[in-house]
């Protein structure tokens, strides 16, 4: 008889929460109606994070993503008026990637729509559980250095 693998069954258990996650997520963007994918909503909020706009390299790197990636993304967003590409004023070679008036209104939207969700899926716990999840969370996030998007 085997013994039961503890570490595996947690390793299950996130994964089966990050698929949870997910689904629910995509639901609430799509009862939003906000035309835009769990994917493209993160590229729009990783966006939102830069003073000034950054290159498709730098969004790539910061979602820990190829640049192919970034770039059917951006193509995406941009055909939906959310994003639009404009030249660095530096070096005409390089383009940047800018979130537009749509982009903005859809970013407060998303908010919205990742509160509703976060709601549905901490409705189970109480205040407290809740605390005691954040602190288990924040040491996880940490855990590989500090990089956060």
């Amino acid at each position: 008889m085997t013994t039961p693998d503890p570490d595996g069954l947690l390793a299950e258990q996130l994964l089966r929460l990050t698929r949870r996650v997910h689904r629910i997520q995509k639901r609430h963007l799509e009862r939003h109606d906000l035309g835009v994918t769990p994917a493209q909503s993160r590229l729009l909020r990783t966006l939102a994070h830069y003073a000034s706009p950054p290159r498709m390299a730098d969004l790539a790197e910061r979602l820990e993503v190829v640049p192919r990636a970034v770039t059917t993304l951006v193509d995406g967003l941009e055909t939906n008026g959310k994003v639009r590409r404009v030249p660095d004023p530096a070096n005409r070679r390089v383009t940047r990637i800018e979130l537009t008036d749509e982009g903005r209104t859809t970013l407060r939207e998303l908010r919205g729509a990742r509160r509703s969700a976060a709601e549905e899926i901490l409705a189970p716990l109480t205040e407290k559980e809740r605390q005691v999840l954040g602190v288990l969370l924040d040491t996880l996030i940490e855990g590989d250095g500090g990089q956060r998007c």
